[in-house]
């Protein structure tokens, strides 16, 4: 039995309790169905998704669509109430700011008066316009209720990559949060802007082959219309990741992440829109509130794509060896510190139960040398465990020094 703690933490590392002299036999390798099963347990898509239901994705994406649907219906209002005037003045790109929301979330606006899954009529926001003292003081519940969705989402995006909450200052984090709110606004505006010019430039250029209304026009303006609403969830949700959550996560990984996660989005609303998702069927209880249920279960799917999204990128960073934290070079040295040590404990504590078993099966002149043996052992792993420091002990000599 070694007696040096510092060479068990090298040598002992692999080593198992066994019977002296005994071999240890090799696994058996599966065969069939069981290596089949063990194979797919190993694919990266299977174990993203078993992390994210480990972490409680389900639960976590429950709790975000609730904050959610108040959110949204507060951050719309929000908008309209400062900026409705300019979007009632501009028919075209009402429609397309219109058309821009219906595209982030089929069946968030009423297309026409006799639209049954439409959510919110237009006219309904577009007199909101303007504010009055007692509505800019409900403006400002209705912003705190859209801020505090993204403060879930933020938890929520974190207990994925196995962290604890952010402990950035509280009005900083708000401001943060609020300038990210209005990024997203911008973001949905430009969308729509982009989609007039660019259906302005198509029509132009088609119209100079006589060709705008053929099939091939229609399929392009589609394609550039799809491009364009996957560009902008990817975008929403590499900022979700990697700036709202303060997340140290690699670019390739992060975009790689975010794509998935868009394109997912992509197929939910279609999906959606095809009816395949949100309904309640001939459910004559549920007839009434169709239109509101088919947004939560929406926006609930949504809520466990972004989740399962981040596990990816979590599963594969895991696999890569990089930790997500945000860590300096002494905090760095400071963790490896606290993990060797606690390496070393963990190997002292296996060889001493070992040596403990070995003393009670033995007899004789072996167990007394067994026993002198155990408590020199102790001795010195006390002694060792006194003269290194402690993680906590090293943080304090870093921060003195």
């Amino acid at each position: 039995m070694a007696r040096d703690a510092d060479s068990q933490a090298v040598r002992d590392a692999p080593a198992v309790a066994t019977a002296e002299g005994a071999v240890e036999e090799p696994p058996k390798p599966k065969t069939g169905i069981a290596a089949l099963i063990a194979w797919v347990m190993k694919q990266r898509p299977v174990r993203a998704f078993m992390h994210y239901t480990s972490e409680g994705g389900g639960l976590l994406a429950a709790g975000m669509t609730y904050q959610a649907i108040f959110a949204l219906f507060a951050g719309i209002w929000v908008a309209f109430s400062v900026a409705g005037n300019i979007v009632a003045a501009n028919p075209e790109l009402q429609g397309a700011l219109f058309d821009a929301l219906n595209s982030g979330i089929p069946g968030l606006i009423k297309t026409s008066s006799s639209d049954p899954r439409g959510v919110i009529d237009p006219e309904t926001l577009l007199s909101t316009a303007g504010l009055s003292w007692t509505g800019a003081i409900a403006l400002i519940g209705l912003l705190l209720t859209a801020l505090g969705f993204l403060a879930s989402m933020r938890d929520a995006i974190r207990r994925i990559f196995d962290l604890p909450s952010d402990n950035t200052f509280f009005l900083k984090q708000k401001g943060k949060d609020l300038l990210l709110a209005l990024g997203f606004g911008v973001l949905i505006v430009l969308s729509a802007v982009l989609s007039i010019v660019s259906n302005a430039a198509l029509g132009a250029v088609f119209g100079l082959f006589g060709i705008e209304d053929s099939v091939f026009a229609t399929v392009v303006g589609n394609v550039i219309g799809y491009v364009l609403v996957l560009a902008i969830d990817t975008a929403t949700l590499a900022a979700a990741y990697r700036v709202l959550s303060a997340i140290k996560i690699p670019p390739r990984r992060l975009f790689a992440g975010a794509l998935i996660g868009g394109v997912a989005i992509g197929i939910l609303k279609a999906a959606f829109q095809a009816g395949l998702i949100g309904g309640v069927g001939n459910n004559a209880l549920l007839a009434g509130f169709a239109v509101l249920i088919g947004l939560l279960i929406f926006i609930n799917f949504l809520c466990q794509v972004m989740l399962i999204g981040a596990s990816w990128i979590s599963t594969g960073m895991t696999d890569a060896n990089i930790d997500p934290r945000d860590l300096g070079p002494d905090e760095m040295r400071v963790e490896k510190a606290r993990e060797l040590e606690e390496a070393r404990r963990l190997i002292a504590d296996a060889n001493h139960k070992r040596a403990e078993d070995e003393y009670r099966a033995a007899t004789g002149w072996k167990k007394r040398q067994l026993g002198k043996q155990i408590l020199k052992d102790a001795r010195i792993e006390r002694r060792r465990r006194e003269a290194v420091p402690t993680a906590d002990e090293l943080k304090k000599q870093k921060q003195d020094s």
